[in-house]
Order: structure tokens, then sequence, then C-alpha cells
């Protein structure tokens, strides 16, 4: 059986798949912009290459199998690199493309970096390559991050309600995944957590679990961009920002789907859960 490789292993998410990986014995290929940077695993290479390079790219994927495509860093560039990286992959012979997309992926979709990777889904379909695409909703355990130091989560969400998901349960899909990819081709899945929250149940949720005040305050869309300027931030990126709150607003980060106990063989994690111990 041909290796795995596992993109974006310097990276949180990359990181608990590759470790997973090779608790399960797999052997597989480290990819990332700085090989040095890559753990050390039992089972595992560390190769360098950058998204935005093809030929790096496909000698970084020759010989592989499967490969997990983990979505490279916001950028204004991100969907050019990532096309880059498809074509790499079909150019080196890769047999199954998993990608890390997003929940509710669009050519409408409010969320803007959401477009791109449905651009980047409709890239691979066109390719042939055999793929699954596990499209993520919110990351869990990011959302404490989008309160300010005074514990207030800002934005114009409305009553809207998101269904985040917890890394840790990303990861171990991805591994049912890429374990058995032949069983999931073409299949795209939904990972959410176990509940659909509004901004202001997710502060209290926080509240309880780390003891640290946190509230919701809704802005106006004036407001969140005026709030965001502060941060020199090029307007591609403020944009995506304001917007992650507006898809909640609009609904568009609702709904509870039941890909991750499918896939894992255990129930999604909570915010309390993931939070709380």
């Amino acid at each position: 059986m041909a290796f795995v490789v596992t993109t974006g292993a310097t990276g949180k998410l990359g990181g608990r798949v590759a470790a997973r990986l090779a608790a399960a014995g797999v052997e597989q290929r480290l990819v990332s912009r700085d090989a040095g940077r890559a753990p050390r695993l039992p089972g595992a290479s560390a190769v360098s290459a950058d998204y935005g390079d093809p030929e790096a790219v496909r000698r970084a994927l020759d010989g592989a199998g499967t490969v997990l495509f983990v979505s490279a860093a916001e950028s204004a560039d991100r969907l050019d690199r990532h096309r880059a990286f498809v074509d790499a992959a079909r150019a080196a012979g890769v047999s199954h493309l998993v990608y890390v997309s997003f929940f509710g992926a669009a050519p409408d979709a409010t969320f803007t970096l959401a477009r791109d990777h449905w651009a980047t889904e409709q890239h691979i379909r066109a390719g042939g390559v055999p793929f699954t695409f596990l499209r993520d909703n919110l990351y869990a355990d990011f959302l404490p991050g989008m309160a300010g130091e005074d514990g207030v989560i800002r934005g114009p969400a409305g009553r809207g309600r998101v269904a985040a998901v917890a890394q840790d349960d990303i990861a171990d899909a991805a591994v049912a995944v890429l374990l058995d990819p032949a069983a999931h081709a073409g299949a795209t899945y939904d990972l959410t957590g176990p509940q659909a929250l509004t901004l202001e149940e997710v502060a209290t949720v926080l509240t309880a679990a780390t003891g640290r005040r946190h509230v919701y305050h809704e802005e106006t869309l004036d407001e969140a961009y005026a709030s965001r300027q502060v941060h020199g931030a090029p307007g591609w990126q403020v944009e995506a920002w304001v917007s992650t709150y507006l898809a909640i607003a609009a609904g568009e980060l609702d709904g509870v789907s039941d890909a991750v106990p499918a896939l894992t063989g255990h129930p999604a994690t909570s915010l309390a859960e993931l939070f709380g111990g």
C-alpha cells in the first residue's frame, strides 16, 4: 500500500492527524513549508513544499496514495495556491485527495472564504482524482479567541447559531477516511459539534467552563468593520472576519450533522466538554 501524505502537520489539525496515523502504524510523509518543524513520529518522513510551488509539491507527493489536503493559511492568493496543489497532486499520480473544506461551501456563501473552499472543491472534481471533502464548521477550539481581552465576543451574528466542531473530532473523522479512502470516495461530510448555539449561548458556556466572564455584544455592520480596522489587516481579511458573523446571522453555520459519530464511532464533543474537561 502506498504511503499517506499528511499536509499541514506543523499545524494544530494536521499535527493531530499525523499523530493518530503514526499510532495506527501508517507510513506517512509529512509535507509542510518547513520540514524542520514537522513532528518526529514513527513511520514518518518530512519534506518541505509550499503549495504555490507546483514542482516542489509534485516531488513531495510522488509515490503517495492518499493525501490529506489541509487548506492553506488564509491569504489573498489562497485559491490560486490550492489550484496549484491540486494540479501537482494529479501530476504526481495521487490516488485520493481528502480535502479539508468548510461547512456550507458555496459560490454565494456569506462567509467569503467559504467561496474559495467551494472553488477548490470544484477544481478537485474537475481534475478527476478520487476525493472526499470534510466540510468543517467553525473550530470550537477557537471560539474563546473570538472574545476580546474583556471577554466580550463582538460581531453582527444576531441570534444565528453555529454548530462548532472540536478539532480532535475532525482529526478522528479524517483518520477514519484516510484508513479506508475507497469507502468514502466521492463523499462530502459536514463535520459539526452536537449542538448549534447562539453566540450568547457560547458566551454562557465559556463562562461556566473557564471561570472567566464572557458575554456577547451584537454589533451593527458599521461597528463591526470599525472595530476591526484597528488591527491594520488588509481589506479581504477584514471582510472575511466580518462575514463569519454574518454567515452565522444568516443561518449558514446552523445545523447538526451525524457525520462525526458515524465516522468515528463516538459522540461529537460539546463545547462544555471541550473546555470543562
